[in-house]
């Protein structure tokens, strides 16, 4: 048995098959059997590969679980470290430790005076001097799109209906 048609080898081979039996001179008999046992090949193969799709969505889904799974857990864990840290700093603060370092010397903690930084007390507040504005420009699909369907034109935009292929 030689290799196995890609099913886009198999759709193209259905197709030309379809242009030469309609302009043959073979009966009828003979078109439809002909045509349904490549009809028959394509439909398994095209079983396969919706198979095979259905199979590889599922895979992504429980990788998408996973990542949402490593995700929570990274962020506890940020949480947590950020926590401690915050808890640290008080202590030696109050304590005015501004230096402790592990008994076996491989790490220290010290406490440094760190960077200006300015906070925002009353946004509603600020000078309109103090205030930057972002713009952006984007295609609004939604209005375009109900221009569309109410008949008006568009320049630059048109209406599309895709097909989509549903496999369950």
């Amino acid at each position: 048995m030689g290799s196995p048609l890609s099913l886009y080898l198999m759709t193209e081979e259905y197709r030309q098959a379809l242009a030469v039996l309609s302009d043959s001179e073979l009966d009828e008999q003979t078109v439809a059997d002909t045509l349904e046992g490549l009809q028959g090949e394509l439909s398994h193969k095209a079983a396969n590969v919706a198979a095979f799709v259905l199979n590889l969505e599922a895979e992504a889904e429980a990788a998408r679980a996973a990542e949402e799974r490593i995700r929570k857990r990274r962020q506890a864990l940020e949480k947590r470290a950020a926590h401690l840290r915050d808890y640290l700093q008080g202590n030696m603060a109050r304590a005015g430790i501004s230096e402790i370092a592990a008994l076996d010397r491989s790490f220290r903690a010290r406490l440094m005076a760190g960077h200006e930084a300015v906070e925002i007390e009353d946004e509603a507040a600020l000078p309109a001097d103090f205030r930057r504005v972002k713009v952006i420009e984007e295609p609004d699909k939604p209005l375009i799109a109900r221009a569309l369907k109410e008949g008006y034109a568009v320049p630059g935009a048109r209406l599309v209906r895709r097909a989509t292929l549903k496999i369950g």
